[in-house]
């Protein structure tokens, strides 16, 4: 038997520890958590992603009372810049959460399927993209989703 030890690089730090640039785009996902429909979870999700000439899509969780017809913030956000400029590769991806008490405390994570959806974007345009998981305590950034989906499966892991 062999172990494999696997490690991932997260920062932790504050909001304005964040280059301007990064700051804007947590400020955006925030403010996409208006946008919300989470009349069920109370849970209001919103992504904030950079294109690579600047513009910024903003996506916000939609949820459904059929539960699985539902869709998170980051996929929305994706899906939109996918659908309106498929040709615009994306560097970052900003995620913030709020309940009915206010903004989440510890960074929101994005759930496995966004996970994957980021890393075939990754994948798709041969870049990774810096994500950065607000809270108001302070702010994970990593990388790449790589960091974030160790032992991924991709197009490659069919070969």
């Amino acid at each position: 038997m062999k172990n494999i030890e696997l490690k991932i690089n997260v920062q932790y730090l504050q909001l304005d520890e964040l280059p301007k640039d990064e700051q804007e785009l947590v400020a955006a996902a925030i403010k996409a958590t208006d946008n919300s429909n989470a009349k069920y979870s109370h849970f209001r999700v919103g992504a904030a992603l950079l294109l690579t000439d600047g513009s910024v899509v903003i996506g916000a969780n939609q949820e459904n009372a059929v539960f699985p017809l539902g869709l998170c913030a980051e996929r929305t956000a994706i899906f939109a810049a996918q659908a309106q400029r498929p040709e615009m590769s994306m560097s970052k991806l900003a995620i913030a959460a709020r309940n009915d008490a206010g903004l989440v405390r510890n960074p929101v994570t994005p759930c496995g399927s966004c996970r994957q959806v980021i890393l075939e974007m990754e994948e798709r345009y041969g870049q990774p993209i810096r994500i950065l998981l607000y809270g108001t305590d302070g702010v994970y950034a990593v990388d790449t989703v790589r960091d974030l989906l160790p032992l991924c499966f991709v197009d490659g892991s069919m070969k």
